[in-house]
């Protein structure tokens, strides 16, 4: 059985009541948020009915929820979905949940799944709605986008500004490599912010609900390498490609990464061996991107560079 994440902070979930102190009669005991974990309950019905409606759950979908709390929104949810399946990291809201359908006829079409959704292996669904702990964002973003058979959208609550880069443009101040590694992937779309007030106890930002749809086919690139250039021009968004590209360390790495290559491919090293610094020049030049800067760079720039130094032989993997 997966362990139990202990994280830190930031972890959001669905409050069962606002203030009461037993849930609309049934005799449990409304769950206090783990302040050592850092629980922020939220406590806004409303926000619970438009994150459900944002989804455009199906009558035959199979829903995966992340962080399903005691179980508000686990309980619209399966009023709209076939199935549901629930992933929750903390003992009390998994008893919960489970509790929220015991004895009813959505009994059976509700599984819970105890563990860290960052290793478990996520099974099929078609929609997935999550409430995150800040601090996995992240690596959970790139779970979600790397995650095959492709779903049909996930509608996820983020930090704002965390939120705000997914669908940054070039020369925007949030404009970073999380930006054009999302938008390399799939299409981000702004739904609902939600105000710290609306969370026990209300947390020190406030939130950003965003819809992700993967690209169907999937960008015909290696994204590896992709990530590769990406996180080099990034490093300095604001410095020019030339200047990043020329930095020592980054000379010794794309040699190497050439010699690999040759090797993986039985080609035997070239005497003499080429001038990595001359190579990045001369596709430098010939693309134009000498003097331009990651800053206001777009996916279709970072591409046709990609491109061309693959074409002379350039690897960032």
């Amino acid at each position: 059985m997966p362990k139990v994440r202990t994280d830190k902070k930031g972890s959001h979930r669905i409050d069962n009541n606002n203030n009461s102190s037993s849930s609309g009669g049934t005799g449990r005991t409304l769950l206090a948020p783990n302040t050592s974990i850092g629980q922020h309950f939220l406590k806004n019905p409303a926000v619970v009915d438009s994150i459900c409606a944002k989804a455009q759950i199906k009558p035959t979908d199979i829903t995966l929820e992340i962080g399903p709390g005691t179980g508000n929104l686990t309980v619209r949810l399966l009023e709209q979905s076939k199935r549901v399946i629930a992933v929750e990291f903390d003992r009390r809201m998994v008893r919960e949940v489970l509790k929220r359908v015991e004895g009813t006829d959505k009994e059976k079409n509700l599984q819970v799944i105890y563990g860290d959704v960052l290793k478990v292996e996520l099974p099929y669904f078609d929609v997935c709605v999550a409430n995150l702990p800040y601090q996995i964002s992240s690596p959970f973003l790139f779970k979600m986008l790397q995650h095959r058979p492709l779903y049909r959208c996930a509608v996820i609550m983020f930090q704002l500004e965390f939120a705000q880069r997914l669908t940054a443009k070039p020369g925007d101040e949030l404009y970073y490599r999380l930006s054009v590694n999302t938008q390399l992937l799939a299409k981000v779309e702004n739904l609902l912010k939600v105000g710290k007030a609306n969370f026990r106890p209300p947390p020190k930002v406030d939130s950003l609900v965003v819809k992700i749809e993967l690209k169907n086919p999937p960008p015909p690139v290696n994204f590896i390498e992709w990530d590769g250039l990406v996180r080099i021009l990034f490093n300095r968004k604001h410095k020019t490609v030339r200047a990043l590209m020329l930095v020592k360390s980054v000379l010794e790495v794309l040699e190497q990464n050439l010699k690999t290559h040759l090797a993986l491919n039985n080609i035997p090293l070239p005497e003499p061996f080429p001038d990595i610094k001359t190579i990045i020049e001369e596709v430098l030049e010939e693309t134009g991107y000498k003097e331009e800067r990651a800053a206001r760079m777009d996916i279709n720039d970072f591409l046709c560079l990609l491109a061309a130094f693959n074409q002379r032989g350039i690897h960032f993997s």
